[in-house]
């Protein structure tokens, strides 16, 4: 056999075996995304499962258009107060009242954080402000929960007796304003780096044209991280949603209806927690609306992917 034959079967067999290592890097690679998809499949099959369970003994309308939230029901049918309320509303409103606290917080601060960070701080002050920023998202919500119960709401309290205006000692504008600056890492670190991946060549052209440092960024830089910093403040939202330690300790278990950030409320994920704590048996209604709960919050959080998705592809057309 000639040379010329040995080196052709040499680079066929290395061939062969570079196409066989790719094709089973391939196949783990569809795996774990199989994995995740199949995860997110079976989630949402749990919750439908038991979710339909609630629904044959508790009403659709009665339980996402109904006023009062009251899960305790009786053991017995003869007992007092057998059937409970299971009307989901004040919980969605006092999930939606403080996550609209929390953004209106976190929102403005996070964004002129991102912006300093970004365009006008030198690069000493962000190596300084940057991690200090990025601690707030490492404290422990019960923290968060503890600052907001000690110091807070005792605070609000006190200043709403100064001005005639009555605060509950347990309030959605504790919660809120809590929640707030423990999501301001999430929005400004996400939207700094959004905010610097913008090309700098647009700056560069944009100041060619005559614009000062501020046109610039109103008019080129933020257009163009739109879809990143719509990406950010998603991921806040969905973070304010889930939070339960803050709400718990600082907003209460109240669940009324009521659009007074003065006042006690509660969110879904608190009533999901309290659901399930301690021993409960999974057929009784009340037990069962722990995951009609999920699949609710699992619905909201889908809208609001929905629709952050939307902005960005509308904004993408724009700017393109």
């Amino acid at each position: 056999m000639s040379q010329s034959s040995v080196d052709i079967i040499e680079i066929t067999n290395k061939s062969t075996a570079q196409r066989t290592r790719e094709n089973l890097v391939v196949a783990v690679l569809l795996l774990c995304s199989l994995l995740a998809v199949l995860t997110t499949v079976g989630i949402v099959l749990s919750l439908a499962f038991e979710a339909f369970r609630f629904f044959q003994k508790v009403p659709f309308y009665d339980f996402l258009f109904g006023l009062e939230w009251s899960p305790q029901t009786a053991l017995r049918s003869d007992q007092v107060g057998s059937s409970g309320a299971f009307g989901a509303v004040p919980l969605i409103t006092g999930t939606l009242l403080i996550s609209t606290i929390a953004m209106a917080v976190a929102t403005p601060l996070g964004l002129l954080a991102a912006i300093y960070l970004a365009e006008y701080a030198s690069s000493r002050a962000r190596s300084y402000i940057k991690p200090l920023l990025e601690l707030l998202a490492g404290i422990p919500t019960v923290v968060y929960g503890f600052f907001a119960a000690l110091i807070i709401a005792p605070m609000l309290r006190g200043g709403g007796e100064s001005a005639g205006l009555v605060i509950s000692s347990e309030s959605a504008l504790a919660a809120g304003l809590t929640m707030g600056v423990m999501i301001i890492p999430l929005v400004s670190s996400l939207s700094d780096d959004v905010i610097n991946a913008v090309p700098q060549s647009l700056r560069d052209a944009s100041y060619g044209l005559g614009s000062t440092q501020a046109e610039t960024i109103k008019q080129v830089v933020l257009p163009a991280a739109i879809p990143g910093i719509a990406g950010s403040l998603l991921l806040a939202t969905s973070r304010a949603i889930g939070e339960t330690m803050i709400v718990v300790m600082a907003a209460g278990l109240a669940a009324n209806l009521t659009a007074n950030p003065f006042e006690a409320v509660t969110t879904v994920t608190v009533q999901i927690v309290t659901l399930l704590t301690g021993d409960q048996e999974f057929d009784s209604a009340k037990t069962l609306s722990a995951f009609a709960l999920g699949l609710l919050l699992f619905v909201i959080t889908l809208c609001l992917n929905v629709i952050a998705l939307r902005i960005v592809d509308h904004y993408k057309e724009q700017y393109d």
